[in-house]
């Protein structure tokens, strides 16, 4: 059996300078990102759920508001009781 040799002795020579691999130079003046538009909603979406969350649970002005009308007499007058006893029938489904 004989084995015969099917390239050079140096195996570098076999790539030619010109298959070199070169570098290519190119400089970007800035880098960018572009966002598309479902990302810029769910962004958008997210910021306004954190401010939400942030968000006192009690409304102190409008509380403030309500104790002030309760304590002036003239405020409460038969229109007044019967549209809270409405709201209240609702809430409840009577």
């Amino acid at each position: 059996m004989s084995i015969e040799r099917l390239g050079p002795v140096d195996p570098v020579q076999r790539y030619s300078p010109s298959d070199k691999s070169r570098r290519v130079d190119t400089k970007h003046d800035r880098d960018s990102v572009a966002l598309s538009e479902e990302a810029r909603i769910k962004a958008e979406v997210f910021q306004l759920s954190e401010q939400v969350r942030q968000a006192p649970d009690v409304r102190a002005d409008r509380v403030e508001e309500v104790r002030r009308k309760l304590e002036d007499p003239n405020y409460i007058d038969d229109a007044v009781v019967e549209h809270v006893a409405e709201q209240i029938m609702d809430m409840f489904s009577l």
